[in-house]
């Protein structure tokens, strides 16, 4: 089968097994693009507690962005790398602020995805994985985010090129899936990543995948 296909079918299976996933509820725009830039290099948890703590210390993002440095840096250190995303995030604020002369940016859902990831990621600090969880979870914009787990699952079940990088796999995954998937099969191949396909001991007998698996044939099938 060529590669759009066993895409499809390594979506439907994990339908199939998981059931069709639900997120949390959408934020707006500029509060997921904060979101996501405290989610850098750290766990879910972390970044909840740390974004929890900045809208409580905080009333409006206008606030955190005209606030003293070290007072946003204390207040996301749960999240980790406080002393790097607080002014990251103080810069994009006030960037965005010069550009567009406020911090609504929900304008970005009459542009196209090409136009608001490419307006996105002008920030420092804003990727195009940070763009496309913007994109297709606060905007209902089709993008396909490319995490850690699902770049090392791409790559052991044979979706992607091997050396094939993250921001890559980014429109290489939306080219061989359906806009319509993106979202149920972006969250269903992290928690296949979280709960079974581990980054150092893959439990491959529990998974849905193996016939499709690249990885399982070459380990298991010599």
């Amino acid at each position: 089968m060529d590669l759009a296909e066993k895409a499809l079918k390594v979506h439907e299976r994990l339908i199939d097994f998981f059931g069709y996933p639900e997120w949390r509820n959408p934020l707006p725009a500029i509060d997921e693009l904060v979101s996501t830039i405290l989610s850098q290099n750290t766990n879910d948890t972390n970044r909840d507690v740390a974004f929890n703590a900045l809208r409580e210390k905080f009333p409006t993002w206008e606030a955190v962005r005209d606030a003293d440095e070290e007072d946003v840096i204390e207040a996301i250190r749960p999240a980790g790398l406080a002393n790097q995303k607080g002014p990251r995030i103080q810069n994009v604020l006030r960037q965005i602020t010069e550009m567009r002369g406020g911090l609504d940016i929900s304008f970005l859902k009459d542009l196209s995805p090409e136009e608001a990831t490419k307006w996105l990621v002008q920030f420092k600090g804003v990727g195009p994985k940070t763009a496309a969880i913007v994109l297709q979870f606060s905007l209902d914009m089709p993008a396909f985010p490319v995490d850690t787990h699902i770049h090392r699952i791409t790559g052991r079940l044979g979706l992607r090129p091997e050396k094939m990088s993250a921001d890559q796999t980014h429109k290489h995954m939306e080219a061989l899936l359906p806009p319509e998937t993106y979202y149920p099969a972006h969250l269903n191949i992290i928690r296949l990543g979280r709960e079974i396909c581990k980054a150092r001991s893959p439990q491959c007998p529990q998974c849905p995948l193996t016939d499709l698996c690249k990885y399982y044939s070459e380990t298991y099938n010599q």
